[in-house]
């Protein structure tokens, strides 16, 4: 069933089953426009309109919807604050915070600021050379440690056995890679 708006004219196809016999209000999607609907068959009995005569309507004129205009929220200037936040009072009100005077901040020195610390590659450097270094005098001094404690000797092999095992494990790393 198509339906048209009386106000602005606007078509509208609605399923026939929507509008029962007793009728049913719409609205128009265009203007708003509310009217009680009858379906079509009911209507073409009760109104017919003989050919001979052309009804021809007038368009209404279309109302305009008002707009309303929106309410503009008042701002208030913000109050300034009595106390700054990071004052020594209010820090040691709200937060516990006692702070004691800036004559008592230590002042760093030139020289401290440039001071760096131990990094971890410079670390890593440290423990690798001293590794190395305690492997080399065990080596060194083998045969006297061996003769004055003789179980060290498997202990000593052990570890000597395991280091040529890590250096034969690298150097086939970097020659296959």
């Amino acid at each position: 069933m198509i339906l048209s708006c009386n106000s602005c004219g606007k078509k509208f196809v609605v399923p026939d089953n929507a509008i029962t016999a007793s009728g049913r209000m719409v609205q128009c999607g265009s203007c708003g426009n509310k009217w009680r609907q009858f379906p079509m068959e009911e209507v073409n009995k009760t109104q017919s309109i003989p050919r001979s005569k052309k009804v021809v309507s007038r368009p209404q004129p279309v109302q305009k919807k008002i707009q309303k205009t929106k309410k503009v929220k008042k701002i208030a200037p913000k109050k300034s604050r009595e106390i700054s936040l990071y004052s020594p009072e209010y820090l040691a009100k709200k937060h516990g915070i006692k702070i004691n005077d800036n004559k008592s901040v230590k002042k760093i020195s030139r020289n401290e600021k440039d001071k760096v610390s131990f990094g971890f590659y410079y670390s890593l450097i440290i423990f690798i050379v001293f590794v190395t270094a305690l492997s080399r005098i065990l080596y060194f001094s083998q045969e006297f440690i061996i003769s004055n404690i003789p179980t060290s000797e498997f202990y000593l092999n052990y570890f000597f056995e395991s280091i040529r095992n890590i250096f034969e494990i690298w150097k086939n790393l970097i020659t296959n890679y």
